[in-house]
């Protein structure tokens, strides 16, 4: 039997229950942005890694504000997400020159939205030939590093900005 190996999984296996709050919410107010895999911080939004990726580099920009539809979000709001989509696509080129990029909202749980109530923008890099069979048979993602070493890779190229 081959094993495939993730110690780092450990974290969210020994986890008894969701810390209370938003996570999005706690992330923007903690002062430890590596902890909490914040990226880069915007007037109205923020760049965040997401905790449980598709692929490597997997990130959110996520507003400041805490709503949860495009309609409740103001233009300014918007707008500085968007920019910030934007600088997590070149980010994403510069490091992992990928093929290409998803972005995209879900908004309602129908949708595939995972937190509902706060609004964020998924960008997810991908690369041709990236298929396996894990995610079919296991339901399974394989990713080829850690999430704090994503966060470093990705953090340097966003620290003067």
């Amino acid at each position: 039997m081959s094993r495939l190996w993730a110690p780092w999984r450990m974290a969210y296996v020994g986890a008894s229950e969701p810390p209370p709050g938003c996570v999005f919410c706690v992330a923007l107010d903690c002062a430890d942005d590596r902890a909490r895999l914040v990226l880069h911080r915007g007037a109205r939004s923020f760049l965040i890694l997401n905790a449980f990726p598709y692929a490597p580099g997997h990130l959110m920009a996520v507003l400041n504000r805490h709503v949860g539809t495009l309609g409740e979000a103001t233009a300014d709001e918007l707008a500085d997400a968007m920019t910030l989509v934007q600088l997590a696509v070149r980010t994403l080129d510069a490091e992992y020159h990928p093929d290409g990029h998803n972005v995209g909202v879900n908004q309602g749980r129908v949708a595939g939205a995972g937190i509902l109530d706060h609004l964020h923008i998924h960008v997810v890099p991908r690369w041709n030939g990236d298929t396996n069979f894990m995610p079919v048979l296991g339901d399974v993602r394989v990713l080829p590093e850690s999430l704090d070493a994503t966060w470093a890779r990705l953090r340097k190229h966003l620290s003067g900005s």
